[in-house]
């Protein structure tokens, strides 16, 4: 009886083992195949976007009146809107779908990709990442719903379009695949949707590259030894990005604010936006705050060289654009800012103006997605790992210091910055 006892109960483990293998087998294959199929779809419609925001950009630089169109752009995009997308949400309605609480529509992926091109094309400081990923989210969301998901693999595959999306038009496949884990719930990564998003991530990457668009890299020239000295100096450029970092999501919010006071109308509010946006230009007689501004990250970043208030002007403009209704993203533009305005503390404080201009970058987007991991992985496929000690610092210093603040409203603060606490608390936006 004893002996018969133990072979049943290693025939029930062995079935119970293999049955796990099975599973665990069967979800490999599974999200392994989505994951490249949503990788491969995205990469290739998000090449189709990129390709249009460089020919507009290009049109743009070669014809200067296009920017008295900007008021005829904002009322296109106020219809579109109003016509195809009245619950559109934006990034945040991607965000709400992955906990179950919202639907990107159909509608979104069009929409985002007409309207920011019409942004691009009449010159509103606007990025292109943020329209990325309503743009995944979207169309994950529909080929979730083509294939019949149920609501869990559909969080997980508009994650993957997220990671899909944006590692297609930026060139970080690691990055780009630890953002949608990361961004949501601050403290609480989504490691169920890890290996689905780096498969989607570099699938996107690279059917990009095949298709012409190239990878972002930065050279940010002499990386010298770390001592207490260059720390103190990194310490204090990174200090003060981090600090700009809260005064940009709080302008980003009194400018809604003021909008939604002073003009009710939404065709009102963006054409008075787009006016005011072309007076700065024409009085500041510079194109180079138009776009996503990766013209200035690279003076500041190559080579060392920034205006003073060369983040200032970036920082308004984007705020004046985006807020009034205008699409495409803040986060490039917040590459930006924190370029521009490390290169000009690195100036300040007497110490390698192009290295504080990288950790400046780095430490400004921390600040203001609350993403500490991809702001790591970004400044290493950036930059490359030569001033690894630097961005650590840069990226630990500004996660301590920005405080509760974010660019995404329905983005969530899980455990506190300052103590091992659970605070579960919206970012302030």
């Amino acid at each position: 009886m004893e002996k018969k006892d133990v072979s049943v109960k290693v025939i029930e483990s062995l079935k119970y083992y293999w049955g796990e293998i099975r599973q665990t087998a069967y979800n490999f294959i599974k999200w392994s195949v989505l994951a490249i199929i949503t990788g491969g779809i995205i990469g290739v419609i998000s090449s189709a976007f990129g390709h249009t925001l460089s020919a507009v950009t290009s049109f743009r630089k070669d014809n200067p009146w296009i920017l008295f169109a900007m008021p005829l752009a904002g009322a296109i995009i106020v219809f579109l809107y109003k016509k195809f997308g009245k619950d559109d949400g934006g990034t945040n309605q991607v965000f709400s779908t992955v906990r179950a609480r919202d639907e990107v529509p159909a509608t979104a992926a069009p929409l985002i990709f007409v309207s920011t091109a019409l942004t691009h094309l009449t010159g509103g400081s606007a990025g292109r990442e943020g329209a990325a990923i309503q743009l995944g989210g979207s169309i994950a969301n529909q080929l979730g719903r083509i294939i019949k998901l149920d609501d869990e693999d559909t969080h997980v595959i508009v994650m993957c379009g997220m990671s899909a999306a944006f590692a297609a038009l930026f060139g970080t496949p690691m990055a780009a695949a630890i953002f949608a884990l990361e961004v949501i719930s601050v403290g609480v990564m989504y490691y169920t949707a890890l290996m689905p998003c780096l498969i989607a991530s570099l699938m996107a990457a690279g059917v990009a590259g095949a298709l012409g668009i190239h990878a972002e890299r930065f050279l940010a020239g002499y990386v010298p030894s770390m001592t207490v000295e260059s720390g103190i100096k990194v310490g204090i450029v990174v200090l003060t990005c981090s600090i700009v970092s809260i005064l940009f999501c709080m302008i980003l919010k009194l400018v809604g604010k003021a909008y939604g006071h002073w003009f009710k109308n939404k065709y009102m509010r963006i054409v008075a936006a787009a006016t005011i946006v072309i007076v700065l230009n024409l009085l500041l007689q510079t194109t180079d705050y138009m776009g996503a501004g990766t013209e200035l990250i690279i003076q500041a970043v190559e080579y060392g060289k920034a205006r003073p208030l060369d983040f200032f002007w970036k920082l308004i403009l984007t705020a004046l654009t985006m807020k009034a209704g205008f699409k495409g993203g803040e986060i490039v533009p917040s590459f930006c800012i924190g370029a521009t305005l490390g290169c000009a503390m690195g100036q300040l404080v007497g110490f390698e103006p192009r290295l504080c201009a990288a950790c400046g970058m780095i430490a400004f987007f921390c600040g203001v997605t609350n993403c500490p991991i991809t702001s790591i992985l970004i400044a290493f496929e950036l930059f490359g790992f030569e001033g690894v000690s630097y961005y650590l610092v840069a990226v630990a210093v500004s996660y301590a210091t920005s405080g509760y603040y974010g660019l995404y409203k329905d983005q969530t603060i899980v455990y506190s910055k300052y103590k091992a606490k659970y605070v579960n608390q919206k970012t302030r936006t």
